[in-house]
C-alpha cells in the first residue's frame, strides 16, 4: 500500500488534470489524454468544454476545434461527454444489454416496458433519421403511446426520453450540433465498426483509463450521471495522510518531477466536480452557487475556482455579458491572503481569459 502526504495526492491529481506546466497538444490530443469532458451548455462564462480546454491549451485554442472534432467524428458525444471516438468500443456490450444485465432493478424494468410500450415511435424516429438525419429533437415526431411520467423535468418529454434511451441502446448517435440543438442520427452512420469489447473486460479498461486521467480517486464514489467518480479495482491501493479510508492510486504519476501553474477552472472541471474528494485533498471549500437566491451566494453565480501549483486558493466571481460586450469581474475572493506573486498570476489569467472571450474586462472594485 501506497502512502501519500496531501501534497503528493493534490500533485497526482493535477499532473493527471493536464494542469501542470506541460500543455497538451491540440483539443483531440486533450480529450484522448482526459478521457471525457462535459459538454454542458451553460455559459455563464463559457460552455464547460470550452473553459476546461482553454485552461489547459491556453488563449490558442479556438471553439471551433472542437465542433469540427465532433462533425468528423475524432470525438463524440456520448452521455453528456465529449470522449475519443475510439472508446466507443467499450460501452458497445453495455448498449447491447440495455436496460442491464442479471435481474433488473425495478426503474431499469420500468424503462424497458416504457420503451417497448412506444415501439411505433421507436421505430418512426429511426425511419426519419435513416430517411433524413442528421436531425435535431424537434424534427422528429412524437407518436408516444405512452407518456413519460417524471416528478422532474423531464415529464411528458417523450422523444427527448426516447432519444436518451435509444443513444443508450446504441441505436441513436448525436452527430454535432445545430447551435446549442443536438443533432442525432443512426448510431451506425456515426460510431466506428470496430468488434464489441465484452462487458466485464471494457468495465476494466474504463476504470484503467479514469484512474489514470484522474490520478488518484476513490475504489467507490458517489453515483454521477455519465460518467462515473470512482475507479474501481484498478491502480494500487493507498492512503493519503490525515485522509480517512484508502483510495485507488495510478503508480505512473509517483515518477517524474512537478511544475506547476496558476489556472482559473470551470465549476464543473473535473478536477473539482467531485466536492468530496476536492475537500478530502485540497481542502477547498467551494459549491457551484448558481441556484442558490443571490442572498445566500457567498462567491457568486458561476464562480471559477483558481489553482496555483497543487493549491486551490480562491474562487473569480465572472460573468460574460455578450450583448454589452464586456467580461466582468465582481470580485475576486482569497481563500487565504494572496502574495504579490499569485495576485499578479491571477490578473493574468483574468486578462487572458477575457481575451480569449473577445470581450472588454471590467473589473468591479
Amino acid at each position: 500500500m501506497y502512502e501519500l502526504s496531501r501534497q503528493q495526492a493534490r500533485r497526482i491529481a493535477v499532473r493527471a488534470q493536464l494542469l501542470d506546466a506541460q500543455r497538451p497538444e491540440d483539443v483531440v490530443d486533450l480529450v484522448r489524454r482526459l478521457g471525457v469532458v462535459q459538454l454542458d451548455q451553460t455559459a455563464a462564462v463559457a460552455p464547460n468544454a470550452d473553459l476546461v480546454a482553454w485552461s489547459r491549451l491556453g488563449s490558442s485554442y479556438s471553439p471551433s476545434e472542437l465542433t469540427e472534432a465532433l462533425e468528423t467524428q475524432m470525438l463524440v458525444e456520448l452521455r453528456g461527454f465529449a470522449r475519443p471516438s475510439e472508446s466507443l468500443a467499450l460501452f458497445r456490450a453495455e448498449m447491447a444489454e440495455w436496460p442491464g444485465s442479471g435481474k433488473l432493478l425495478d426503474w431499469q424494468e420500468y424503462r424497458r416496458d416504457w420503451v417497448k410500450a412506444n415501439e411505433a415511435c421507436r421505430l418512426d424516429i429511426l425511419d426519419r433519421l435513416r430517411m433524413d438525419g442528421p436531425l435535431t429533437m424537434k424534427d422528429l415526431p412524437d407518436t408516444c403511446n405512452k407518456p413519460w411520467q417524471s416528478s422532474g423535468w423531464t415529464n411528458n418529454r417523450n422523444v427527448s426520453q426516447l432519444l436518451e434511451f435509444m443513444i443508450q441502446r446504441g441505436e441513436v448517435a448525436v452527430a454535432g450540433r445545430s447551435g446549442r440543438d443536438r443533432l442525432f442520427d443512426l448510431a451506425s452512420r456515426i460510431y466506428p465498426d470496430e468488434p464489441i469489447i465484452p462487458a466485464d473486460e471494457a468495465e476494466r479498461i474504463r476504470d484503467e483509463q479514469r484512474l489514470h486521467s484522474m490520478g488518484i480517486l476513490r475504489a467507490r464514489g458517489p453515483a454521477c450521471p455519465g460518467e462515473p467518480l470512482d475507479g474501481g479495482e484498478a491502480g494500487e491501493e493507498a492512503v493519503i495522510d490525515g485522509v480517512r479510508g484508502t483510495w485507488r492510486l495510478d503508480p505512473a504519476y509517483l515518477e517524474g518531477s512537478f511544475k506547476g501553474r496558476t489556472a482559473l477552472l470551470s465549476p464543473l472541471d473535473r478536477l473539482v466536480y467531485d466536492r468530496k474528494r476536492m475537500a478530502e485533498i485540497f481542502e477547498f471549500d467551494y459549491q457551484l452557487e448558481m441556484y442558490k437566491p443571490v442572498d445566500k451566494r457567498r462567491w457568486g453565480y458561476f464562480a471559477l475556482p483558481i489553482l496555483h501549483g497543487d493549491r486551490l486558493v480562491g474562487k473569480v466571481d465572472a460573468t460574460s455579458d455578450r450583448k454589452a460586450g464586456i467580461f466582468r469581474v465582481d470580485a475576486i475572493h482569497e481563500d487565504e491572503p494572496f502574495t504579490k506573486r499569485l495576485a499578479k498570476a491571477v490578473q493574468h489569467e483574468v486578462e487572458d481569459l477575457a481575451k480569449w472571450l473577445d470581450l472588454q474586462l471590467v473589473i468591479v472594485s
